[in-house]
């Protein structure tokens, strides 16, 4: 059995397998569009992303890190089915079935969401740790999940997906091989993202290049693509820092894709 991972931008992919297609941190906004972060954070896209919501086959699910506007935009929240179900956090789905989404699931770390296709294939949705900041700012920013996807086909080969979320390195992170030792395929999700701090210097709220490889030295997926990246100011972690990174310490199976661009899955 194959599928496919497309790249779409910021984190937005589109993952077709074992009878499902899911959509993941729908972010849509053009390039010169703002994103609101919350607190009076904002931040302009830098990027065009490589599909809209009109060009998107019917969903089976969404997967979302958080709500923030660069996850979770205006465009999605007026264009996408309101009866698409949206794996997220807890607080995530509340706010989102506020909003009309009525199928929206909040799982706190380790609870799991399974869905089922019409020829009895499964998807096992498990949210794995996550933070998105240190110290009293976690206060200031909304709870963020990981997520391990678990594909059991009826018939054929099964795929394992792990996506970090906007996440720091934390400790609770060294559970996810040990629960999940087996995994087929990363979403790492990078940019160094900084907001505004003392001295001018920003605080970092995502995983730069150090902590991407870092991870990966911890979690080590077959095959990892880096997403989250260069899409908006607050980025300030290129992909070229990472892949650096990721060449000096001698790790194999990261697979950058280009905007649009698509990877065959399993990859084998």
């Amino acid at each position: 059995m194959t599928g496919s991972l497309t790249f779409i931008g910021t984190a937005t992919t589109l993952v077709e397998y074992g009878g499902f297609t899911l959509l993941t941190d729908p972010n849509f906004l053009h390039r010169g569009q703002r994103a609101y972060l919350g607190k009076g954070l904002s931040s302009v896209r830098r990027t065009e992303p490589a599909m809209q919501v009109a060009d998107l086959p019917p969903l089976d699910a969404v997967v979302l890190s958080h709500l923030h506007e660069d996850h979770f935009d205006r465009i999605a929240r007026d264009a996408l089915p309101k009866d698409v179900p949206i794996v997220t956090t807890v607080a995530g789905a509340r706010e989102l079935r506020s909003w009309g989404f009525s199928r929206a699931v909040g799982l706190r770390t380790w609870q799991v969401h399974e869905l089922t296709a019409a020829d009895g294939s499964r998807l096992r949705i498990t949210a794995a740790p996550g933070r998105h900041a240190r110290g009293p700012l976690q206060a200031l920013l909304p709870p963020v999940n990981g997520s391990v996807l678990e594909f059991a086909p009826v018939a054929d080969d099964p795929l394992s997906v792990y996506i970090t979320g906007d996440t720091l390195l934390i400790d609770e992170l060294r559970q996810v091989p040990v629960r999940h030792p087996d995994l087929d395929l990363g979403l790492w999700h990078l940019g160094g993202t900084r907001i505004p701090g003392v001295l001018g210097l920003g605080v970092l709220v995502t995983m730069d290049a150090r902590e991407g490889a870092d991870l990966l030295e911890i979690v080590r997926p077959r095959t990892t693509v880096p997403v989250h990246y260069d899409d908006y100011g607050v980025f300030t972690s290129p992909l070229s820092d990472f892949l650096a990174e990721v060449e000096r310490r001698g790790l194999s199976g990261v697979r950058p894709l280009a905007r649009g661009a698509t990877l065959t899955l399993p990859p084998r």
